[in-house]
């Protein structure tokens, strides 16, 4: 896979994920910050780094992109939260508008 079809997330704690673009897409906040007009850092390294996001939340929501995809695609398969995760996962989910 070329470098310009994948986004590089960081966690808070410097993880680093590479995932596939149109995955990274599924959040309206990332899309909007990897496709702004101008020379945002994120636009020009694809990669966008979250301060906030822990990077067990981090590795969830990169799960659920990909789990949308195939949902949308017509798999309509169950999306499993562990209930520890659940009020920090909403709270990284509004943010990123998923």
């Amino acid at each position: 896979m070329r470098r310009e079809e994948t986004v590089k997330l960081i966690s808070a704690e410097g993880f680093e994920f590479v995932i596939d673009k149109k995955a990274a897409m599924v959040s309206q906040t990332i899309r909007n910050m990897l496709t702004s007009p101008g020379s945002f850092a994120e636009t020009e390294h694809g990669e966008v780094t979250f301060p906030e996001i822990s990077t067990t939340i981090l590795e969830k929501i990169c799960q659920y992109f990909y789990w949308s995809l195939q949902y949308a695609s017509g798999k309509e398969t169950e999306f499993h939260i562990e209930p520890e995760l659940s009020l920090e996962l909403m709270m990284a989910a509004n943010y990123l508008h998923t």
